[in-house]
């Protein structure tokens, strides 16, 4: 198979081992970074952490019938905003999957906030002029408590008592709170939380639980929850009260202004915040190679009528589906990210070329490239969130309804964005079948059976 001049991804996995610097997957391989000792220091930190809150209960034989469940030790690096590494950090992870339903678990379900929710919440910080914070709850897993016995294998630079005289693999240890791996570990961390906000007044949004809000006298407070991150924003006093009140039962990092959340950019200015991905838009054109390419300036050719000469019409029978080596899939997700939290701009192009993920062609990678290098040009584009006044309506929504836009199937292309405060929060574009008229005529039937009956 001949691709033009597009990339050569035959040995795309050894030269990205080779440019980027992966995290460790074992302690065998921190030791041989020459970063083992910070990798070292993070596993001690982990161990004492787990130690200190009780989390696991003396090491005893295995009981009869019980088969523990494994554990894996996961290393990352946290990064700031700025793509930087800010600390090291070990993970002792549970090996959930060998949990049975029914048995070892129940329910897993847990609340998070989405971007929409985070940007609305901007929104509203920018234009009330409230305060908006970051808490970081240390190894917040570890605060639930199970609701069942589940027993874990020992692990590795856990020393076991020398009374222990038995092989290491016939002692388990019994966990008397959850652990990250296990499968309702999120869950019983958000019933934890939850109840301890409640208890003090704060109320769950009925529409997203992970958001809670408290209102006084003096102010209100809002506490969005994203897993073991929470944003705190409202009137000063009121959030310095909830941060007090947080620390008292956790142990909490205050991490200050909101800079980085979600995988999103926000930088403070005095007339508004601007919430951008440039970083990760850096990442997705050094991936793939795009970072030195000309910039354009649309994200996508102009179409034609004629759905011959359409650049974004499906394969033709003369025309080669694109190869495993090339990462069209791979490129999609990454552009589907980037366009549902920052830029719509990209949507209707993005969501246009995943529609052949199955079967693209060269023409389908082409317009690829024409996002990648008009995200080249674009890299700092984003959302502003102004704090002036504005005359308009605080929520306003437009949707648009293209008849036939996609020719080729006969569908039509549905999209809508709401804007708060003149910037948007929500947005979509979608490819729809064109099924309306059917349903329309299908209620139109069923509202004539009893005139039919009536009449014979």
């Amino acid at each position: 198979m001949v691709i033009d001049d597009i990339f050569s991804f035959a040995v795309a996995a050894e030269i990205i081992k080779g440019h980027e610097d992966i995290e460790p997957r074992s302690v065998d391989e921190c030791k041989e970074r020459p970063d083992w000792p910070k990798w070292k220091d993070a596993i001690q930190v982990e161990l004492n952490s787990l130690e200190k809150r009780g989390v696991f209960e003396p090491v005893v034989q295995t009981p009869q019938g019980v088969k523990p469940v494994g554990y894996k030790w996961v290393f990352t690096r946290k990064r700031n905003e700025k793509n930087e590494i800010a600390r090291y950090k070990a993970r002792l992870v549970a090996q959930g999957f060998s949990q049975r339903p029914r048995i070892d678990y129940e329910e897993t379900y847990s609340p998070v906030m989405d971007a929409i929710t985070f940007r609305y919440l901007i929104s509203l910080a920018v234009s009330e002029k409230l305060d908006m914070r970051l808490m970081d709850v240390v190894i917040a897993y570890l605060y639930g408590e199970l609701d069942a016995n589940i027993y874990i294998k020992i692990p590795k630079g856990l020393k076991l008592a020398e009374s222990n005289t038995k092989s290491r693999n016939m002692y388990s240890i019994k966990l008397r709170r959850s652990l990250y791996g296990l499968k309702q570990s999120r869950r019983m961390w958000y019933n934890r939380l939850s109840e301890y906000l409640i208890k003090e007044g704060y109320i769950n949004n009925p529409i997203c639980p992970c958001v809670v809000i408290k209102k006084s006298n003096f102010g209100f407070a809002i506490v969005a929850v994203y897993v073991d991150d929470m944003n705190l924003i409202g009137t000063p006093e009121e959030v310095i009260k909830t941060v007090e009140y947080l620390k008292c039962e956790f142990e909490m990092k205050d991490l200050g202004k909101t800079k980085y959340c979600l995988g999103l950019e926000i930088e403070h200015h005095p007339n508004g915040i601007l919430v951008h991905q440039s970083a990760y838009t850096e990442k997705i054109l050094k991936r793939f190679y795009m970072d030195n390419a000309h910039s354009l300036s649309t994200p996508m050719v102009v179409r034609s009528l004629d759905t011959n000469k359409d650049p974004f019409r499906p394969k033709e029978d003369d025309e080669m589906i694109l190869g495993p080596e090339v990462p069209y899939l791979s490129v999609i997700c990454a552009l589907l990210y980037l366009a549902q939290c920052t830029r719509p701009d990209i949507a209707f192009s993005v969501n246009l070329l995943a529609r052949y993920s199955s079967a693209p062609t060269r023409r389908h990678w082409n317009g690829i490239k024409h996002i990648l290098r008009y995200l080249r040009g674009t890299t700092d584009m984003g959302l502003f969130y102004s704090n002036k006044p504005s005359n308009s309506p605080n929520l306003i929504g437009y949707a648009d309804f293209g008849y036939l836009s996609d020719p080729h199937k006969g569908r039509s292309q549905t999209g809508y964005v709401f804007t708060c405060g003149n910037t948007a929060i929500s947005w979509r574009s979608k490819n729809k079948p064109w099924l309306l008229p059917l349903l329309i005529m299908q209620k139109f039937l069923r509202s004539m059976r009893p005139v039919e009956n009536v009449f014979g």
